[in-house]
């Protein structure tokens, strides 16, 4: 655990009492503050209580003298409206802060890589700090991703942090300087947060206005909005930015053409390694390598070493995850596709894909994933958005609303089973929220990875490749 300081001697409120909420009041105490804590929901305050930590009813608290409001990512800052807790903390004088703030206040030795983006922060963050391990340092990664920033090692200065931030996060950090922020894309979400597009760019663009001039941006440049922000940066005197592509050279930074990842870094392109050998699959995941190779060798780490640790890493759970092949069907779990762009990026992967999809809609729904509608053999669909995603598939692809996921992937293999064309795949990819069904994306993907399971067990297959010749 880091222990936090910058509060010592003063009283701090902390409101929202899940993972990093928890953390941060644990560190607070332990950095000497006087800590008050509060979540609405009765079980998690009874939990805090039981871990000796002090409750107070902020909605009745004398905010003078309170120095400062910590407060969960997933409490509203702005909008739709601040929280109540949030005005009347400001209103007595309080700063509004996150344990990402907390942590940068300790100035503590080791460098930061912070990672932000719509889509593939967490594997570009454990990428980043895979590479950095097989070079040698001690790097550990969290954030938004698993442990809460608080709860990590201090790794000394020959580690390094990984760290994966949320719009939510760098809302409310003030003075995170990463020696290296990285920003792999920009696509529409969480606008009910932000209020536009234009609000949700200029929070992740905050990130890199904490930097000092002479610390890396490194810029993903395969979008409009993403490029555009490099271009801003780029125009700065003395700016240090990067751009990295996966779809084309860029002058002076990392890119993939065909899956062979170059370095232009020092002017002229140097072929680096062929990442269609490694176990990520996908245009985004090239994107994905060039950021943490990007990333990984501006703090020291040798290409070669980079270039090796690309090819290991296995992976993260829910991520285009394989997990296991059932008479020549292969099952993949891409669970933390919570919206169509995240979806797009799994469909491109595959030609025959009975794809299961549905849950809680977010906003634009499935109509930009018609370029991908022809490698969609048949769609299984559950939860709120079937109706409406039936209604934009009508005519293009085949539907078959199964409303429950298991239902889906007894639905989706016995029809790949039965047609068994080319190389059939059964995506779980929902383009959706998973919070009608279950209470978070993990759920649905263990729950997908478990029924994929049973198939085997039921004597349906191997893990393996079994069945039919593909």
């Amino acid at each position: 655990m880091i222990a936090a300081h910058s509060f010592a001697g003063q009283t701090v409120a902390v409101l929202g009492l899940g993972k990093s909420g928890l953390s941060a009041a644990r560190a607070l105490a332990a950095g000497g503050a006087k800590v008050r804590a509060w979540d609405d929901d009765p079980k998690r305050r009874e939990a805090a209580a039981a871990k000796g930590l002090v409750l107070e009813d902020p909605y009745a608290m004398e905010w003078r003298g309170i120095a400062a409001l910590v407060l969960s990512p997933g409490i509203p800052l702005h909008r739709p409206e601040p929280h109540q807790v949030v005005t009347q903390a400001r209103c007595g004088g309080a700063t509004v802060i996150g344990d990402i703030e907390l942590f940068a206040r300790e100035k503590l030795p080791a460098p930061v890589v912070a990672i932000t983006g719509t889509n593939g922060k967490s594997t570009t963050t454990a990428l980043t700090a895979f590479v950095l391990r097989q070079a040698g340092r001690k790097a550990v990664e969290g954030g938004n991703l698993g442990t809460p920033v608080l709860d990590l090692p201090n790794p000394g200065a020959d580690g390094a942090y990984a760290l994966e931030l949320s719009s939510y996060q760098i809302d409310l950090t003030q003075s995170l300087a990463a020696d290296v922020a990285v920003l792999l894309n920009l696509s529409p979400d969480h606008i009910d947060r932000h209020g536009s597009l234009a609000g949700y760019i200029a929070a992740k663009e905050r990130l890199f206005q904490m930097q000092r001039r002479d610390q890396l941006a490194v810029i993903g440049v395969d979008d409009a909005d993403s490029r555009a922000l490099f271009e801003r940066l780029a125009a700065i005197p003395g700016r240090r930015v990067m751009a990295v592509s996966a779809t084309q050279p860029v002058k002076h930074g990392v890119y993939v053409q065909d899956g062979v990842l170059f370095d232009a870094t020092g002017g002229a392109a140097k072929s680096v390694v062929d990442l269609k050998a490694g176990k990520l699959k996908g245009v985004h995941n090239w994107q994905n390598a060039a950021a943490a190779f990007a990333a990984a060798t501006a703090l020291g780490c040798a290409p070669s070493v980079a270039a090796d640790a690309l090819l290991a890493f296995p992976g993260l759970a829910h991520r285009i995850e394989d997990v296991g092949e059932v008479d020549g069907v292969r099952f993949y779990n891409d669970s933390k596709a919570t919206n169509a762009d995240a979806a797009a990026r799994a469909l491109a992967c595959f030609d025959e894909v009975y794809w299961i999809a549905g849950g809680r809609p977010k906003e634009g729904g499935i109509a930009s994933l018609a370029e991908y509608f022809p490698r969609i053999r048949h769609a299984f669909l559950i939860g709120e958005a079937a109706p409406a995603f039936a209604a934009t598939l009508h005519g293009k692809v085949q539907v078959t609303h199964s409303g429950t996921l298991g239902r889906a992937v007894a639905d989706a293999f016995h029809l790949a089973r039965a047609e068994y064309r080319g190389k059939p795949v059964v995506l779980l990819s929902p383009a959706c929220a998973s919070f009608d069904q279950f209470t978070n994306f993990e759920a649905r993907g263990d729950q997908f990875r478990a029924l994929a399971s049973s198939l085997t067990a039921a004597g349906g297959g191997s893990a393996g490749h079994a069945g039919r010749a593909a």
